[in-house]
């Protein structure tokens, strides 16, 4: 088992080597080009309340596709994958606790589960590499630096937090670009909501992210923020559930679907 291999182009033998055991690592930097999901599973007598979570947060949690009860298949974004298997790091939630971190789901999987995978803002770092702007959490750790703000999300139900942000640096004219970008990915969560002084959106410390690893930020950047997919995983804390499973933050689902399919 490892978190560092080289670049994996093939999302399928990306998925491969997290179900054999063989990688338990982040997934910013693999399988370009193609999409990247967080994860939700949650029992069917949450999961209504929080696809309406969804749909009125639908910058941090643009719903790339939903799983029927009991289904681990994603056949719209990787006909063929396991969602019980196929990740390389899972997050258990008892009752808005985090009781374990493990490598695979398939001994807790219910026939009343029902699976959301929202998109990630992975799925435009292809775009801006290919742009030639520096992803600089792909250069330094894998994982990108993701912070809790004192934004809060619309609830609903018992669905109700604070919106989570990932961040990238970037030098000001480059930012402007790397807006122009993302904003043309919806399912990556769009462009920027927020550039510059991370106090005014409530990050006290930008070298010490809630999830992810921290990054440099050079003399000549500035932090760029877009809201994040870990956003559900405050609200779960809130929500309590009896039983809620997501991707580990950094660690995501990697489908087949193309992330210009996303596009706009």
């Amino acid at each position: 088992m490892s978190d560092t291999i080289e670049s994996i182009a093939d999302p399928a033998e990306l998925r491969r080597l997290c179900r054999e055991g063989l990688y338990d690592g982040p997934t910013s930097g693999h399988a370009p080009g193609h999409v990247q999901a967080n994860m939700v599973i949650l029992p069917a007598a949450d999961a209504e309340d929080f696809a309406a979570y969804c749909e009125r947060n639908p910058r941090p949690c643009p719903v790339l596709e939903i799983l029927g009860r009991g289904d681990p298949v994603p056949r719209a974004t990787a006909p063929g994958a396991d969602i019980r298997t196929d990740l390389p790091r899972y997050r258990v939630f008892r009752d808005g606790e985090c009781v374990a971190e493990p490598r695979e789901i398939a001994g807790l999987w219910r026939d009343d589960l029902v699976t959301f995978l929202l998109g990630c803002s992975f799925i435009a770092e292809d775009a801006l590499q290919s742009a030639g702007l520096e992803i600089r959490h792909i250069a330094e750790t894998g994982y990108v630096s993701m912070y809790r703000t004192d934004r809060e999300t619309v609830p609903a139900g018992a669905f109700a937090g604070p919106m989570v942000v990932s961040m990238r640096p970037f030098t000001p004219a480059d930012a402007d670009r790397a807006g122009e970008i993302t904003a043309r990915y919806p399912m990556a969560h769009g462009g920027p909501v927020h550039r510059g002084d991370p106090g005014a959106i409530g990050i006290d410390d930008i070298a010490r992210p809630e999830y992810g690893k921290p990054v440099t930020v050079d003399d000549d950047q500035i932090p760029v923020f877009w809201a994040c997919g870990v956003t559900p995983q405050e609200a779960i804390l809130n929500a309590r559930p009896s039983l809620a499973i997501t991707h580990m933050p950094g660690c995501m689902f990697v489908g087949d679907r193309t992330a210009a399919s996303t596009r706009v």
